[in-house]
């Protein structure tokens, strides 16, 4: 067992180094031997790994065409999904709907 209050400064820092790459060291080794580990099972049922993980993988969305255009700046758009513009919000507090801001 090492005494902590004997090391100097230096010795304290080297070792702090030394137990971070070692910690680095080790999860390597093990996200190594999972990944290992899961190659076997997805063989053993026919399939690859990479398979596996393609099919799993979320897929981006397609853009959604603009449902809303700011009167004010018809290049300002929204699609009606997610959170409103400021333009949107500013619209609706002073009095216009959903329906006077439709492309």
């Amino acid at each position: 067992m090492i005494d902590l209050n004997t090391l100097s400064l230096a010795d304290l820092k080297k070792l702090q180094k030394d137990v971070s790459k070692a910690i680095d060291s080790f999860q390597d080794r093990e996200r190594k031997a999972a990944i290992a580990e899961l190659e076997v099972v997805a063989k053993e049922r026919g399939f690859t790994l990479a398979q596996l993980l393609d099919e799993t993988s979320v897929k981006p969305r397609k853009p959604v065409e603009p449902k809303y255009a700011n009167p004010a700046n018809p290049s300002e758009t929204w699609s009606g999904r997610g959170r409103k513009p400021r333009w949107v919000v500013a619209a609706l507090d002073a009095g216009k709907s959903l329906d006077d801001l439709a492309i």
